[in-house]
C-alpha cells in the first residue's frame, strides 16, 4: 500500500512540475514577444540576408507616447536605397550599367541599355523599379544619357544639408527630362 501511495504521489508531482514548466516557457515566449515589439528596442536581425521571418510590429498609443519615442525620427539610408534600386534595374535584361543618386527629395537614375531595348520601355522599367522601393513623395527622374552617369557620380559625396549642389541637381534633372520618363509620360 505504501508503495502505491508513493507511486501516485510521484505521478502527481511529475504532472504538476511539467505543467509549471510549460507555464514558464509560455511566460518566456510572452516576454520575448513583448521585447521584440517594444518600439524602444530597435534590434537589427542577427542575419539580415538569411532572415526569412515576416515583418510584424504592434504598438499601443501609450508605447508611442513615451519619452524616447517622442524624439524618434524616421531615417532613410540613401546609399542602401540607391544600391537596391540599381540592383533591381540591372536584374532586367537590356540594362548594361546603372548609376543612381538618392537625395532628400529626388531619385536620379542614368543608365546604358542595349540597342535592342526600346527607350520608353527602359525608362518605364527604371522608373517603376525606383517607385517600388522609395516612399511616394520622391520625384524620380531617369535618363539613357550615359554622360549623366558622371554628373551623378560627381555628387556621391555631397550631403543633403549642403545646398551648394542644388544647381547641379537642377541641371541634371533638366537634362534627364529630355529623355523618356516612362510610366505613361
Amino acid at each position: 500500500m505504501n508503495r502505491k501511495l508513493f507511486l501516485s504521489y510521484f505521478i502527481i508531482v511529475t504532472f504538476v512540475l511539467t505543467g509549471c514548466g510549460d507555464t514558464e516557457n509560455t511566460s518566456d515566449e510572452r516576454e520575448q514577444m513583448t521585447d521584440e515589439l517594444d518600439p524602444a528596442q530597435e534590434n537589427q536581425p542577427a542575419n539580415p540576408a538569411g532572415d526569412n521571418k515576416l515583418g510584424y510590429v504592434r504598438y499601443t498609443k501609450d508605447q508611442l507616447n513615451n519619452d524616447p519615442e517622442k524624439n524618434h525620427s524616421v531615417t532613410i539610408d540613401r546609399t542602401k536605397m540607391a544600391n537596391m534600386i540599381t540592383r533591381i534595374i540591372l536584374r532586367n535584361d537590356g540594362f548594361e550599367e546603372v548609376a543612381t543618386l538618392v537625395t532628400d527629395e529626388e531619385v536620379l537614375i542614368a543608365y546604358s541599355k542595349s540597342e535592342e531595348m526600346d527607350s520608353m520601355k527602359a525608362a518605364d522599367m527604371a522608373k517603376k523599379s525606383a517607385v517600388s522601393v522609395m516612399p511616394g513623395y520622391f520625384d524620380i527622374y531617369v535618363s539613357e544619357n550615359e554622360l549623366l552617369m558622371q554628373d551623378i557620380q560627381s555628387l556621391h559625396n555631397s550631403s543633403v544639408q549642403d545646398n551648394n549642389y542644388d544647381n547641379t541637381i537642377n541641371r541634371i534633372i533638366k537634362e534627364m527630362k529630355k529623355s523618356p520618363q516612362g510610366m505613361g509620360e
